[in-house]
């Protein structure tokens, strides 16, 4: 049976404003441990749709590892992160036949997508 992935590490420089945003933006909830102090425990997304689902891509200049969120809807996500100081770098795009998605910047310069379940999505 393969391997499925079930942790991700974000760098961030100010721990603080990482977790406001984060937690404004998708509701997660953080418990940082008392022994590494340098380290912030994600400690919780969710339950209900536990997992994560992966790719590989060919590397291109610039490229780098992306985490990728499931929102409701791509429109109120991407006005909760402009809104949280995030940024858009590539707006609502259709994935025809499955849903949308964008990617953004969080405050601490870091990519990541956002991807919504439409099965109407045409180009």
């Amino acid at each position: 049976m393969p391997s499925r992935p079930n942790h991700f590490e974000i760098p961030v420089d100010d721990p603080d404003r990482a977790e406001k945003f984060y937690g404004t933006v998708f509701g997660w909830t953080f418990n940082r441990y008392d022994g590494a102090p340098q380290y912030y425990g994600l400690a919780a997304t969710g339950d209900s749709n536990p997992g994560i689902d992966g790719a590989l891509f060919q590397r291109t200049q610039g490229s780098g590892t992306t985490i990728t969120m499931g929102v409701d809807s791509i429109e109120d996500a991407l006005e909760q992160i402009k809104s949280a100081g995030g940024s858009v770098v590539l707006g609502k795009t259709p994935v025809p036949g499955m849903g949308y998605f964008a990617t953004c910047t969080d405050t601490e310069g870091n990519a990541f997508g956002i991807f919504a379940n439409d099965t109407n999505a045409t180009m």
